[in-house]
């Protein structure tokens, strides 16, 4: 015997076994029971929730011979003749491919007969939407007004091509989304019954992937049941077979794109590209998980209405806090956008990176939203600035301060200050003589450097082609009063050297008359190659790589104090 689908197996063949439309189920059976059956019936919703399985189940109440409570017995024979589809009181009409005048025209000569057994002929016309604009004319007239044994069962999932001619002729039942508890049970039910062990987490995940569809769910259930034939079904072994990603992965790349790091959120979904995931159905979940993360921070009172675990809920907290409302709504919506165009899209990975970046770089966007994002960042930079400075006020590294607990700038540890400029870190530790040097040294060096441009302009030819090779430097053994000029050109600084040649007093002159500084000039090769020790970096770079952020020394002694 060939195997049978989960969802053909376990249809449900009476009102008691629908799940999820009990609005619906109570209705038919009082009607059934107080001899209130319609004409015409319209059965609208998504797909898999049951439209088809209630205008079955209702065709053989009408019909049983010995109905129970508004539900057929299923044992009589009518009952039996419209399970095994030998009766002729039910007929299933598919629209989508009997869309015709010709095939409407068929229905109206075969109403005029009367059934053969029971009491109702029963049309069950699915994807009634699809019927031509020729067919819903056609069967206005005999929808309106039907023999007396003839019922009418529409079903549809998108009532709004059916034309409002066709609408008012029908009572109308609008079928729901079956909620994850209602579906996650069911599926409990049935795989208990097949003697297959499933973790509760991977049932309420299926149950969560089917979006409120029965008969999906149970497809999908099936679809792990075959992949991990007995085995139990985990939740990473779901996962697996659908091709989905764990929450965690949705939490890290959340707060990458909140850091802004491009980079690392393209690796990520490289690795999930690499792992077998579907780019369609991570953009869905993503938007799924950034969905709740905007429940969450609207109000603490739906909590309930989010269908995470205690765990995941913690953890959606903890991100709720790293993110403002306009930025997660601007998130939302290009997400959203993207889960629409996507399907379509032949290279879904490169689209997925492209929004990634965007994210990550708010500047690309000139809407509103891309605007306040920039500024949150700003916002977050300017905070990381403020706090800094405070440490480094508490420090005593601002002039005219001590750090906290030391007795002066004597004391051990502190951060004396000479002249007002600030001091590195640990210079309280070396000698007086050397301390003095290294806080002496950058004065002079700043000058110099800020007007090197003009220096160089100031000198005139062979002089100024040897300083375009030049590279200003300073000896933090000498108190700043010597200029070295590395040189790339061994050439270059002979001739620089050689006394004869008067350059370097030229040099000399012109720095005196620009900066009001006289220093020696001295040459050396890459390395500090030469009599003298040559600091690579200068103070200002030490003390930006220390501190993370830019600095600037000011002489106070030519401002007015």
């Amino acid at each position: 015997m060939s195997y049978t689908a989960l969802y053909r197996k376990f249809r449900p063949i009476s009102f008691e076994d629908v799940k999820g439309q009990d609005h619906i189920v109570t209705t038919l059976k009082n009607q059934l029971k107080a001899g209130r059956i319609g004409h015409a019936y319209l059965f609208c919703g998504t797909r898999g929730t049951g439209k088809t399985t209630v205008a079955k189940i209702l065709a053989r109440a009408v019909n049983c011979e010995h109905p129970k409570d508004g539900s057929p017995c299923n044992e009589c024979d009518t009952c039996r003749g419209i399970l095994g589809g030998t009766s002729t009181n039910v007929i299933e009409i598919d629209a989508a491919s009997n869309n015709g005048v010709d095939n409407i025209r068929e229905i109206r000569e075969e109403v005029s007969y009367r059934p053969t057994q029971g009491k109702y002929k029963v049309y069950i016309i699915d994807e009634v939407h699809m019927l031509s604009t020729g067919a819903f004319n056609a069967l206005l007239k005999t929808l309106e007004e039907p023999p007396e044994y003839v019922i009418f069962i529409l079903a549809t999932t998108e009532v709004n091509k059916i034309p409002v001619t066709i609408l008012s002729r029908c009572q109308r039942y609008n079928f729901h989304r079956i909620s994850i508890d209602t579906i996650a049970a069911r599926v409990r039910e049935l795989l208990d019954k097949e003697g297959v062990q499933a973790e509760d987490r991977a049932i309420r995940y299926i149950a969560k992937a089917a979006d409120g569809s029965m008969r999906d769910a149970l497809s999908l259930t099936d679809q792990c049941i075959a992949f991990y034939l007995g085995q139990e079904l985990t939740y990473d072994r779901v996962l697996d077979v659908l091709g989905t990603v764990d929450t965690d992965v949705f939490s890290r790349m959340l707060r990458e794109i909140i850091k802004g790091d491009a980079a690392a959120c393209i690796r990520l979904l490289g690795d999930l590209v690499r792992d077998g995931k579907e780019m369609g159905q991570f953009v869905s979940d993503f938007t799924w998980y950034l969905r709740n993360l905007m429940l969450l921070k609207s109000s603490e009172d739906l909590e309930d209405v989010l269908d995470v675990s205690t765990e995941n809920l913690k953890q959606l907290k903890e991100e709720s806090r790293l993110i403002d409302d306009d930025t997660l709504f601007r998130y939302i919506r290009i997400f959203s956008d993207l889960s629409g165009r996507i399907r379509f899209a032949t290279q879904k990975q490169i689209m997925v990176e492209t929004e990634l970046i965007r994210l990550c770089r708010p500047q690309m966007d000139t809407d509103l939203s891309g605007v306040l994002d920039r500024i949150r960042v700003l916002e977050e930079k300017t905070e990381k600035t403020d706090s800094r400075i405070s440490a480094l006020q508490e420090a005593g590294w601002v002039p005219g301060t001590a750090p906290a607990g030391s007795a002066g700038t004597g004391s051990p540890g502190s951060f004396p200050q000479a002249d007002g400029r600030a001091v590195l870190p640990g210079v309280a530790e070396v000698p007086e003589k050397e301390q003095k040097a290294v806080m002496a040294a950058p004065e002079d060096l700043k000058k110099i450097r800020e007007k090197w441009g003009q220096i160089k302009g100031s000198a005139a030819q062979p002089l100024r082609a040897f300083l375009d090779q030049c590279v200003p430097k300073y000896d933090s053994k000498n108190g700043g009063s010597t200029l070295f000029l590395e040189l790339s050109d061994p050439t270059v600084q002979e001739a620089m050297d050689r006394p004869d040649t008067g350059k370097i007093e030229e040099l000399r002159g012109i720095i005196r008359k620009v900066t009001g500084k006289d220093v020696e000039v001295k040459t050396v090769l890459p390395g500090g190659s030469g009599e003298h020790h040559l600091n690579d970096i200068p103070l200002e770079e030490i003390l930006e790589n220390e501190i993370q952020m830019p600095v600037e020394f000011v002489d106070l002694s030519e401002e007015d104090t």
